[in-house]
């Protein structure tokens, strides 16, 4: 019994899963409060443009010699932003336009880190360098955390009004223009957060899935909110834990995590509001 104690314990008291732990509860609570408001607004397409958007500014920010925070930053900022300006000032659709963006980005960042001689390896900011942890890491995204979850929490009621209805959040005198541009900036910085952690392409699943699960299992918002969270804090301690033991990669297996979780809330979900039909009473018998 002492043997299977320590080894179920293991993980907890090695340094660089404590750390992996630790950066991956950081960013999950603002990423699922996050989710919430993407799923409302129709916006999963726009996580998944951000994430892909910030490798070429991160290959240019490593060039420069900057943070490759900042450049991961900048990069999904103008990705969004150019979407929205050719959103507003074409009559191309918006999925169309994300899909344009966000692909093209993507190449670009490709062709420039192949074009150039890094010592940084591409699959560590695609799928994230989670077991590579330093305390450096571990304060940088803390403080994007923080910033990012107290962004969403203090506007999280002006933000679902305008998540529902933009023209009535104007009308009712809200900031619409600082509410848009503040989430997306946000996204922005919340995928930078995470880039460490889970990369850029896994990122979108933790972007997405915490909201989605969390909409068909709940009906009122703030529940919604504190489900989502739970939902991601508890797929990644276990995704990384489990991950341990089947020697695998941790982000991969949090996503895994995720989607079964969500087929089981949409099945859940499906046999709630569509139950079986009871079986039919037999006719009575004729006198």
């Amino acid at each position: 019994m002492s043997d299977f104690l320590e080894l179920a314990l293991m993980p907890f008291r090695l340094g660089f899963m404590q750390y992996a732990f630790a950066v991956t509860l950081m960013i999950a609570v603002p990423m699922a409060l996050l989710s919430c408001y993407l799923v409302l607004k129709g916006w999963s397409l726009m996580g998944d443009a951000v994430s892909h958007a910030v490798l070429p500014g991160v290959v240019l920010a490593y060039v420069v010699g900057l943070p490759l925070a900042l450049g991961a930053f900048v990069a999904g900022l103008f990705c969004a932003l150019a979407a929205g300006f050719l959103r507003n000032h074409s009559r191309v659709k918006e999925d169309t336009v994300l899909g344009i963006v966000f692909s093209g980005m993507f190449g670009l960042g490709v062709v420039l880190y192949v074009a150039i001689e890094s010592d940084v390896h591409l699959d560590h900011i695609l799928f994230g360098d989670m077991l590579g942890i330093v305390p450096s890491d571990l304060i940088e995204t803390g403080l994007i955390a923080l910033a990012c979850g107290a962004f969403i929490l203090f506007f999280r009621k002006d933000l679902l009004v305008q998540a529902f209805d933009r023209q009535h959040a104007a009308a009712i005198g809200l900031p619409v223009k600082l509410l848009h541009y503040g989430l997306l900036a946000v996204l922005s910085l919340v995928v930078v957060g995470a880039l460490k952690a889970v990369g850029i392409i896994l990122s979108v699943a933790m972007l997405v899935a915490p909201g989605a699960i969390a909409a068909l299992l709940t009906r009122r918002f703030g529940t919604m909110l504190a489900t989502a969270v739970a939902i991601a804090v508890g797929a990644s301690l276990c995704g990384i834990y489990l991950s341990f033991f089947l020697d695998s990669a941790p982000a991969p297996t949090i996503v895994v995590l995720l989607t079964c979780l969500f087929v089981c809330a949409f099945l859940w979900q499906t046999l709630r509001d569509h139950p079986a039909a009871p079986e039919a009473s037999e006719p009575a018998a004729r006198p």
